[in-house]
């Protein structure tokens, strides 16, 4: 595989230092711009992030000296400099619509962790492993962009890769016809931590703006199929969410229900079976950032727990637990994944290495 050039816009936020250091020692991807305000432009990147880094391990050395560009301004140059770019800014949505598009029609391929671009419509909302084959949609969009390799692919929502990875192909095998999930998302999921946010020390608060509506939406684009130059929306399973801030730093759990459709249920067995044999074309090509393993399931009553299974396969993997039959779904499981790794700048990463693998970057 040929390495590519790559840039990071809003390399200061909590998500694009995730970015930095996932790119730091990547084997495909060289880091060659790093973007943000108009604020940090002309900075050496330490001094642009300044008090506001927020991962344990310390800035990158390859990344720390780079002088920031300005997001906004500088698209034509940075354009020019890299083969793509990682996009996770924290401005209005239809700013970053605009932003994301200026740099696609520069013929800057862009993978985005925003939501600006979730829902239009010939615009890719891929979780490599579930739903890789809307890529081919890109065709379609580079058509309507006038472009020759410029587009833009997202990533879904950072709760919905804790659970969705685990309903997914029980859906495809069975059918399900509902799901109820409750979300417990940790601060970095606001890009907050405990320093920034000391009010949420030993506190619950049960209401996340625009997380529920996330929730219930987005796994239908994920379920939907391309049509006539278009991701068309699924109508089933149907969705319906709560979504709660708690007190961790990282990881976000799902607590789901769950029901098959025509009273055809499988048993547990068969349920675990699926989850143990899954896997995706982000294994099937061996990319880099893809888990072995994608679901895990843990028999144990107490497990999966937020600060032990976090970081399985270096935040990439989803953890399952506490199958059982429910009183009025079929079936509750809990799940967990990593919002800041599988859920945002890891799950990035691994949508681009999907694209290049395919051809797209070339």
């Amino acid at each position: 595989m040929k390495t590519y050039k790559v840039g990071i816009i809003g390399a200061t936020g909590m998500v694009g230092q995730r970015f930095a250091l996932l790119l730091a020692d990547h084997s495909w991807f060289d880091v060659k711009v790093l973007a943000a305000s108009s604020r940090s432009a002309g900075k050496p990147y330490t001094e642009a992030v300044g008090k506001k880094w927020a991962m344990k391990k310390p800035i990158p050395e390859k990344v720390a000296n780079l002088i920031v560009k300005d997001a906004t301004a500088d698209i034509d140059e940075i354009a020019q400099s890299v083969d793509f770019v990682f996009c996770a800014v924290d401005m209005k949505k239809d700013e970053i619509r605009a932003l994301e598009e200026a740099y696609a029609k520069a013929e800057c391929p862009v993978i985005s962790n925003n939501s600006a671009n979730r829902f239009t419509p010939d615009v890719p909302m891929v979780i490599p492993e579930l739903n890789n084959d809307h890529i081919k949609v890109i065709a379609d969009q580079k058509k309507r962009l006038g472009t020759k390799r410029g587009f833009i692919a997202v990533k879904s929502n950072c709760s919905l890769q804790s659970y969705v990875p685990a309903i997914y192909p029980l859906d495809k095998k069975y059918g399900i016809e509902s799901v109820l999930v409750c979300t417990y998302q940790a601060i970095s999921g606001a890009g907050k931590t405990f320093e920034t946010w000391p009010e949420m020390l030993d506190n619950v608060i049960p209401f996340i703006g625009g997380e529920e509506e996330k929730s219930e939406k987005e796994p239908l684009k994920i379920w939907g199929t391309v049509e006539d130059g278009e991701i068309k929306l699924a109508s089933a399973p149907a969705f319906t969410a709560q979504c709660i801030r708690v007190p961790v730093s990282d990881g976000h759990m799902g607590a789901v229900f769950m029901r098959f459709k025509d009273g055809k249920k499988p048993s547990k067995e068969e349920i675990l079976d699926t989850w143990k044999s899954f896997s995706g074309r982000a294994q099937e090509l061996n990319l880099p950032s893809a888990p072995k393993q994608f679901l895990n399931y843990f028999t144990e009553d107490n497990l999966p727990q937020t600060k032990l299974q976090r970081d399985l396969e270096g935040g990439m993997a989803i953890s399952i637990g506490r199958l059982r039959e429910d009183t009025q779904y079929d079936y509750k499981f809990v799940c967990l994944s990593h919002n800041t790794l599988r859920g945002a700048a890891g799950g990035g990463v691994l949508l681009a290495e999907l694209l290049c693998a395919e051809g797209y970057m070339d």
